[in-house]
């Protein structure tokens, strides 16, 4: 900082002092540097200076910080004058009240820089408007106002959104009690087919028991008639036997006759045990194949989170309809509001894919595949050129969602709707799933990750995703 001089000059002296002293704060210059405008100013002045912006005080041209230069012969004047002088340094220190630069006091409100100045600060806001502290803070009451106003709206709308927050962790814990209900239901009725299954082969399994353990004893009797009458037989040869030498002769022919065993012998015949490979072998895999009878598969199931609040899912998310009233449902980001529609639970990006909605008789309805992009908040006219490939019908009439709305010329009134995507080839076709007859199909390089969307129309009838058919390969 420069030092002043409070003392009085000699009158000579008076223009060496004006050269020597800092345009800021008025006082003797003090390490002084020079900027490429030519002025010159102390360096702890030029530093405070910058703090508000990078001008020159002066001229108010600006300059990078770095470009000013030490004015070495202006320090050593300013020296030389100091040594030859009568002064004493400034002690005054600025109080919250007085300018850090010139410490007089702040009486004046510069409207650009937003902020107090003291009159000798005027010569560096030359090109700002200023204003009395009396008239200046008038103006930045109402402009703080103004702020708070927007804050009190925003602690009204952040309350609000507070409760919506609150709403949405109740329909969570509602999602979850669903989930958990839907999940309960199938795990019963897949575990009461597991119990008949097992009931069944340990039924199975009994029945051969009973008939091959059958089949042993009838053998076992017969061996054992067959050893009563052989030693019948024994006991007869011997009597004979024990006969005098000529009536034994006599009777030999008789007696080798009746010493005849046609009886085949006994023994275990082929397949007499189990077949443990048709109970027990591989018996997860088919147990696991005649399943298939009690499982269904869908290729597309539905995502409840983008269903409009007009539309009503089913339990296992296959089949959609009007509501007869608006639902309680969170306002989130993927959900459709006010569009009535729905979105697949899967996108996808690549591939082949291909599922059938059953439409019924339904007078009002939209299929097809959208970008994950779709607007959500707005209403607006289903076309290609919004990200939506679809077909539908309305007032008796089918459509393909081309800018143009191209009318589809329709014999037979499909009751189930068969849509084909190919992403890898960059085509989606619509055929009547009921003859198989081609309907319409979209070509598009498709970068965006697909999702079917559904517009069931707000009619009672649902719109159903029909299920896919079960293969067991085994190779």
């Amino acid at each position: 900082m420069a030092e002043s001089i409070d003392e009085e000059m000699p009158e000579e002296a008076l223009p060496l002092q004006q050269d020597l002293t800092c345009p800021v704060c008025q006082g003797i210059f003090r390490d002084p540097v020079l900027l490429p405008c030519s002025h010159s100013f102390c360096r702890d002045c030029l530093q405070r200076s910058l703090d508000f912006n990078k001008k020159c005080p002066l001229c108010r041209v600006e300059f990078e910080r770095g470009q000013d230069i030490s004015n070495r012969a202006l320090s050593d004047a300013c020296e030389t004058f100091l040594k030859h002088s009568t002064f004493r340094p400034n002690t005054k220190r600025p109080s919250e009240d007085t300018c850090n630069l010139h410490y007089k006091p702040l009486e004046l409100y510069c409207e650009k820089d937003e902020e107090p100045v003291c009159v000798d600060c005027v010569s560096l806001h030359s090109t700002h408007r200023l204003f009395s502290l009396k008239d200046g803070a008038p103006m930045c009451k109402r402009e703080l106002n103004f702020k708070v106003q927007i804050f009190e709206k925003k602690v009204e709308l952040y309350k609000k959104t507070t409760l919506k927050l609150s709403n949405a962790v109740e329909y969570i814990k509602y999602q979850a009690g669903q989930a958990e209900k839907q999940i309960k239901v199938e795990f019963k009725r897949l575990h009461e087919a597991l119990v008949t299954e097992e009931a069944l082969r340990l039924k199975a399994l009994a029945a051969e028991e009973e008939e091959k353990i059958a089949a042993i004893q009838e053998l076992i009797t017969s061996t054992n008639n067959n050893v009563t009458a052989l030693n019948e037989l024994i006991e007869t040869i011997k009597n004979e036997m024990d006969n005098d030498d000529l009536p034994l002769l006599r009777n030999f022919q008789n007696l080798k006759r009746k010493a005849q065993w046609t009886n085949t012998d006994p023994a275990l015949s082929y397949n007499s045990l189990l077949d443990m490979g048709k109970h027990v072998g591989a018996l997860s895999f088919k147990i696991w194949k005649n399943m298939q009878a009690h499982v269904k598969y869908n290729p597309v199931v539905l995502n409840p989170n983008t269903a409009s609040p007009w539309l009503s899912l089913n339990a296992d998310l296959t089949a959609v309809k009007e509501s007869s009233e608006r639902l309680t449902v969170p306002d989130n980001p993927e959900r459709f509001d006010p569009c009535v529609f729905v979105l697949g639970a899967e996108g996808y990006n690549s591939g082949k894919h291909r599922w059938d909605v059953v439409v019924g008789d339904n007078p009002k309805w939209i299929v097809g595949v959208c970008k994950s992009t779709v607007a959500r908040k707005k209403k607006f006219t289903l076309s290609t050129n919004r990200g939506v490939w679809s077909i539908g019908l309305s007032k008796g009439e089918y459509t393909a969602s081309t800018p143009e709305r191209t009318v589809l010329q329709v014999e037979q009134r499909p009751e189930r709707i068969r849509v084909k995507l190919n992403i890898d080839k960059g085509e989606v076709s619509f055929w009547d799933g009921g003859t198989a007859k081609h309907l319409v199909t979209f070509t598009h390089k498709f970068e965006d990750t697909m999702y079917p969307i559904l517009g069931p129309g707000l009619n009672a009838t649902p719109m159903t995703m029909a299920p896919g058919k079960i293969a067991v390969h085994t190779s």
